[in-house]
């Protein structure tokens, strides 16, 4: 009998299945990832509250003291974290994603699997992070006095995957440019350096003007921030049009992403 091995004619199509008979290695990989970051250290998973912490403390002195930048009537600690935590599960997501076909080299060259499944394991990994910080968020929430909306239990899973989705889309495309260009592991810091900057972390949405506010929904995590701290702090109203851009552009991310990753997936194994 003979088997014969052939790549679909869908090269487009994302197949459930295969990455559903994979899910053991996806176990694997993301459990792996979890135990190397915090081996051998002293406080092990409490580092994933040093980054938020340690940054709010630095923008509320420099930015929310000294500065005086606004924060819609709330404690500025409580602002800036809420953006942070959010902010946070993003950009760390996706600089373990843009690496994390070259870091699997040696897997990839010697075993065929979804390609896909790493970029998704090193989210879940940096996912554990955030539910982690969440809990600190949760402890301001008392200690500040604010009690979240209703509808926060319903929104906050989904500005989750909405974060989810547009490190993918992006992180795909970058992770996918760095196998042939190692030129892109210098561009991402600098990168993220950059869009935290027109990124409403530091700063309410409130102080753009309304008639270029939507400029800033084609960051899709302006939308998520923003749309977190109404649904958590209670704080401004939904700025419809920003929040349609925001997910428009995450769409686009996505698409853009992954129809790339899957034109050279064929190739890591040769040029990784």
């Amino acid at each position: 009998m003979e088997l014969i091995i052939k790549p679909k004619n869908k090269w487009w199509e994302f197949d459930w299945q295969e990455v559903w008979l994979f899910r053991d290695l996806f176990y694997f990989l993301t459990w792996r990832d979890i135990k190397v970051k915090y081996k051998q250290t002293a406080v092990g998973a409490l580092w994933a509250l040093f980054q938020p912490l340690a940054s709010m403390l630095v923008f509320t002195i420099f930015f929310g003291k000294f500065a005086g930048i606004p924060s819609d009537g709330v404690p500025y600690p409580i602002f800036v974290y809420s953006g942070l935590l959010f902010w946070n599960l993003f950009s760390s997501s996706l600089a373990d994603v843009s690496s994390s076909f070259v870091g699997n080299e040696r897997i990839i060259t010697k075993i065929y699997f979804p390609r896909i499944i790493l970029p998704i394991s090193s989210i879940f990994t940096n996912l554990v992070d955030f539910l982690i910080a969440s809990g600190v968020l949760v402890g301001m929430l008392f200690y500040y006095g604010y009690t979240p909306s209703w509808w926060c239990i319903i929104i906050v899973p989904l500005l989750v995957i909405m974060t989810i989705l547009s490190t993918l889309g992006i992180g795909l495309f970058l992770g996918s440019l760095n196998v042939k260009y190692r030129d892109v592991r210098y561009v991402i810091p600098f990168f993220m350096q950059l869009l935290i900057f027109i990124t409403p972390v530091i700063y309410p949405i409130s102080i753009i003007s309304e008639k270029f506010r939507w400029i800033l929904g084609l960051n899709p995590m302006t939308g998520v921030i923003s749309l977190a701290r109404i649904g958590i702090l209670g704080i401004g109203n939904v700025d419809w049009l920003l929040l349609t851009v925001s997910c428009t552009s995450m769409v686009i991310y996505v698409l853009i992403g992954y129809l790339y990753f899957r034109s050279v997936e064929r190739y890591f194994a040769d040029v990784i």
